[in-house]
């Protein structure tokens, strides 16, 4: 199974996969409403808008795991993102990163190195994967790196490309 197949749920609560999403390449990120982090927002729309249409996409996975700081209903997050940031790219059920209830999504993610070559648990709200449209991880960046740095957009145009 690729990572395109594995069995997700929107936000609206319907079935879902990360196939044909980023035709090309996708940025899965763990979000949170509530956190230090989360103006990050902004600068993944900004990501989207720019190379949407060049077969590029974010996929936002709402996670609670991390202070707490996604309590949310898929509705409250929803409108939350939409009122907000005006979040456009899709977005995901609220799911576990870490621990025993990791989703098998975030399994297979987090076998990843980041640039430093550590792999294992994400460390907080907003760490991102560039994966190509294949399947194949292209990229981890840990989540003080922010979306439109220099080595995240260097990757998505490589990906892109």
């Amino acid at each position: 199974m690729t990572l395109g197949e594995i069995s997700l749920r929107a936000l609206s609560g319907e079935p879902a996969t990360l196939g044909g999403l980023g035709r090309k390449a996708l940025l899965v990120v763990n979000v949170a409403s509530k956190c230090g982090l989360t103006p990050q927002y902004t600068a993944l729309e900004r990501l989207q808008e720019r190379f949407g249409d060049k077969g590029f996409s974010v996929a936002g996975f709402p996670c609670n795991q991390f202070g707490g700081q996604e309590p949310g209903t898929s509705e409250e997050i929803a409108e939350f993102c939409s009122a907000t940031y005006g979040v456009t790219f899709p977005m995901f059920e609220k799911i576990d990163v870490n621990g025993p209830d990791r989703h098998p999504l975030y399994a297979e993610l987090t076998q990843a190195p980041d640039a430093e070559g550590a792999a294992g648990d994400i460390q907080w709200n907003f760490e991102k994967f560039l994966v190509s449209g294949g399947g194949k991880i292209l990229a981890r960046f840990r989540p003080r790196t922010e979306p439109e740095s220099a080595e995240v957009v260097a990757a998505i145009e490589a990906a892109l490309a």
